[in-house]
């Protein structure tokens, strides 16, 4: 087996400041959220998917309509907090929040 060349290896920190701006650009600002919103667009479509429930469906539970959350699935929009949990419940799903553990008081 040959060795690889370890000089072309960079970490994904580097790849995105240089894609993106450092952190705390406003491009890597709007990159991280346009990132955030397809993750939680693809966690609400799989969860969404494995209950066996249409668009139309979970649209119906929530008090949304089909499109929206077709778009909130595409991460095109973000679903605002109050609708974040009506569709986490919808779906079975639930929301902890926890402390870090280097986070101390």
């Amino acid at each position: 087996m040959k060795a690889n060349n370890n000089s072309d290896i960079h970490s994904f920190d580097e790849i995105l400041d240089a894609k993106y701006g450092a952190p705390g650009t406003k491009e890597r600002e709007e990159f991280d959220r346009e990132a955030y919103m397809f993750c939680i667009g693809q966690m609400i479509h799989d969860a969404r998917k494995k209950e066996g429930m249409t668009q139309s469906q979970l649209a119906e539970k929530v008090g949304a309509t089909k499109s929206y959350i077709s778009r909130i699935e595409k991460g095109l929009i973000e679903p605002g907090v109050a609708l974040f949990f009506r569709i986490m419940e919808a779906l079975g799903l639930r929301v902890d929040f926890v402390r870090p553990l280097a986070w101390s008081v």
